[in-house]
């Protein structure tokens, strides 16, 4: 413990007798006294709140900053805003990754522009240093200033259909922070300092960048502030949200959830292997017809030349059993025959089978007496190209289970539904 880090939070967590552990070099709480489901399924039906200050981020800003950041990350930056494909402009935030010479992946990113010349590049747990000095490598002679942001901002995350009413009682204008507030776009600034930065603020008066973007699949927020602010605003919400079932969440739910909304983990999901073939494809900038990039990028030459790909499926199990030692676990076909590894193994407790179909708890087609045990589901890395609905045996030491690959996990998510359906 006295080697890990700790976010402004920890004492909150202790407080409420989370259980904690190290992640990323962090204490952080893996779940609290309601349990790991119970949290899950309020993100589902309700809403919960993650503490997040563990996340790193980088300053991008200088005259050739979006050329910079053109180069180095993944996303066609000049095509990349909704389905017209617009530019990335002011306000708006895109899902990308940031690759080495050979095409794998030093880390995933949301890539937010604050301005023309200035960007805030959000990575994970203890990466900050780390794709700093990428960009600083990448920079040459670009007019260019990089800053590592490293426990410089706090940040939470507050996740559920229930959250834009919640996080509608703390703030000054409700109103206006929400209004146009697409998927992907964010308002206002964590910095007291920016011009920006009382665009959005709490009825306290503490301004904070309010992005509606999230690791879960559902409708919800980032929100960034001053890490002496991060306690307030925590207690602000639990308050709030107190009367419709707001949980604070730990790390377990929050795996559980994105996996179940297809969303990888960073070092786990993608990794030191060619980021291709996966089931996050929007994050490359391909042609209309896959044969190609619409721009050049550190990495697009190896991943175009692959000799022998892998490829990274989702899949889903047919109960709520999970491997034991997912890590150290095979991909076997139905002869027995070794495929591959497996990336992640967890349990999605908000959904469950009926037939061959589907369901959420939140579906509104759901059988009557419909109630989720929840299935098992993630990623492998397989050596061939199946397709959706192939039968799959995951094998660790201690047990086998019986998956099937799939397109997608769970349903009738919420994260991208418009924000005046949310708040109705």
């Amino acid at each position: 413990m006295s080697s890990l880090k700790t976010t402004p939070l920890h004492g909150r967590h202790t407080a409420l007798g989370a259980h904690m552990a190290d992640f990323g070099g962090y204490h952080m709480p893996v779940w609290y006294p309601t349990g790991a489901k119970a949290e899950h399924l309020a993100v589902v039906q309700s809403a919960g709140l993650f503490d997040t200050s563990h996340m790193a981020a980088v300053s991008v800003r200088g005259r050739d900053a979006f050329a910079l950041l053109q180069w180095t990350f993944t996303k066609d930056l000049e095509r990349c805003v909704g389905a017209s494909k617009r530019p990335l402009s002011r306000g708006r935030c895109v899902y990308g990754a940031f690759l080495n010479q050979r095409g794998e992946a030093l880390d995933d990113s949301i890539v937010y522009r604050l301005s023309d010349e200035e960007f805030l590049v959000v990575v994970n747990a203890g990466m900050g240093a780390p794709v700093a000095a990428h960009l600083q490598e990448q920079a040459g002679s670009r007019s260019v200033e990089i800053v590592d942001l490293t426990d410089r901002l706090g940040k939470m995350d507050i996740q559920g259909p229930l959250a834009g009413k919640i996080l509608a009682r703390i703030l000054a204008d409700p109103e206006a922070a929400f209004s146009g507030m697409a998927y992907f776009s964010f308002k206002g600034h964590f910095d007291p300092s920016h011009p920006d930065a009382h665009t959005v603020t709490l009825r306290d008066g503490t301004p904070i960048l309010l992005s509606r973007t999230g690791y879960t699949g559902e409708f919800g927020f980032e929100i960034f502030l001053a890490p002496n602010r991060v306690e307030a605003l925590w207690d602000a919400l639990l308050e709030a949200g107190q009367e419709d079932g707001l949980l604070p969440c730990g790390l377990a739910a929050r795996d559980s959830l994105r996996a179940g909304a297809v969303l990888p983990l960073s070092h786990q999901d993608i990794g030191p292997w060619p980021f291709f073939n996966h089931p996050w494809d929007f994050a490359l900038p391909f042609n209309e017809d896959k044969t190609g990039f619409t721009k050049d990028f550190l990495g697009a030459r190896a991943l175009l030349d692959l000799d022998a790909p892998a490829y990274t499926k989702p899949f889903v199990g047919f109960d709520l059993r999970k491997l034991t030692d997912p890590h150290e676990a095979q991909v076997l076909d139905g002869e027995g025959n070794v495929l591959g590894t497996v990336l992640t193994c967890v349990t999605d407790m908000a959904i469950g089978r009926v037939g061959d179909r589907i369901y959420s708890v939140t579906s509104p087609d759901k059988p009557e007496d419909f109630q989720p045990r929840g299935l098992s589901c993630g990623f492998v890395k397989i050596s061939r190209d199946l397709p959706a609905g192939t039968p799959l045996v995951l094998q660790d030491r201690r047990r086998s289970i019986r998956v099937e690959l799939a397109d997608d996990i769970r349903p009738n998510r919420t994260a991208r539904r418009p924000i005046q359906q949310m708040l109705a």
